[in-house]
């Protein structure tokens, strides 16, 4: 069995309304099999700000073979995962702490920054025998994922109603974007009492995640309404989620949906995570092919450096895009109110 090191478990909080959470649990489904998918998974978006996909086309024996080399790691001694945490920071391995700012929860990860479409050689001491094969199977992963994502995205401008196909998916295909792969893994919590955090309240940063979990639960996501709801593990599907940029991007149609992870009780929880972001150079703005007449954009300019570079200095649960608007909360609501 894992056993975390300090900080202690009882510097991690435990969260927010945990006992609100409603016993019925609810995530869109979307079938890529299906023709023309495009318009249930706009639906989505401007709904929930999260989904899952189904029928999605990868090799479920190349996420077993990451996931196997993830529980190798994660199961070695906690001396030899700390030298790999020294060797690569702020990337590499990481222990109950998330960021830099302070927010900690029941988990340890490794975090990967993808280069030219691939991670570097993976090289870990203490690991080196199986490090070969685990670097085939991660940058086959990011291929894969990068592949659905692009996917996904050409839906997404094909239910908007867009000429452009790839005017969202271009923008992860440049060989600069900046994308990031996370392995978490939750072990179980010795604390008798339940809700303890896993990973914090957060919206990401990026145009859209895709997660997937093993067979143990967990994740949760926010309702308009402030609600709470689990989304049921399914480990042959994958869930994907709005990010801030892509709320930019359709200027507010679509909203970053705030998530977090409760740690588990009795079993391991495993998840991947691949996070698709532009190159830092990448202007996010409205798209002028939304917005209709007489429409403002409810943001101030900015690139994706300078976003990400702001959000790496916020806590988990913060805010981040309120830096970037400029538009009042009733100027936001008048505006749905017209597009509805």
């Amino acid at each position: 069995m894992v056993v975390l090191t300090n900080p202690s478990l009882d510097q991690i909080p435990l969260l927010k309304s945990a006992k609100q959470i409603p016993h019925i649990s609810y995530v869109p489904t979307i079938d890529l099999s299906k023709p023309e998918p495009a318009l249930s998974i706009v639906n989505a978006c401007k709904s929930f700000g999260l989904f899952k996909v189904t029928h999605h086309g990868v090799d479920m024996e190349l996420v077993e073979r990451l996931e196997e080399g993830a529980r190798e790691f994660f199961s070695l001694a906690q001396s030899k995962k700390e030298r790999w945490a020294a060797a690569k920071a702020p990337m590499g391995y990481g222990n109950k702490c998330i960021g830099l700012n302070g927010d900690m929860g029941w988990l340890e990860y490794l975090l990967f920054a993808i280069k030219n479409s691939a991670v570097d050689q993976v090289s870990m001491p203490g690991f080196e025998v199986s490090s070969r094969m685990f670097c085939s199977a991660l940058n086959e992963y990011i291929t894969a994922m990068r592949d659905l994502a692009s996917q996904i995205l050409q839906q997404i401008a094909n239910g908007l109603q867009i000429q452009t196909e790839d005017v969202f998916s271009s923008l992860i295909e440049n060989e600069e974007s900046d994308q990031i792969l996370r392995l978490n893994h939750y072990p179980p919590c010795p604390r008798l009492k339940s809700g303890v955090t896993g990973f914090g309240e957060h919206t990401d940063p990026q145009l859209i995640s895709i997660l997937r979990s093993n067979s143990v639960g967990g994740l949760q996501f926010a309702l308009k309404d402030g609600r709470w709801v689990s989304a049921p593990p399914d480990p042959n599907s994958f869930f994907v989620i709005v990010g801030d940029s892509l709320q930019v991007l359709t200027n507010g149609r679509f909203k970053s949906v705030k998530h977090r992870v409760v740690a588990p009780e009795h079993s391991s929880r495993l998840s991947m995570i691949f996070f698709a972001g532009p190159p830092l150079s990448q202007r996010i703005t409205p798209l002028p092919e939304l917005m209709q007449e007489g429409e403002e954009s409810m943001y101030r300019e900015f690139t994706w450096g300078e976003y990400k570079k702001a959000a790496y200095k916020t806590r988990l649960a913060d805010y981040r895009l309120g830096h970037f608007e400029k538009a009042t909360y009733n100027q936001i609501m008048n505006r749905d109110c017209s597009l509805q």
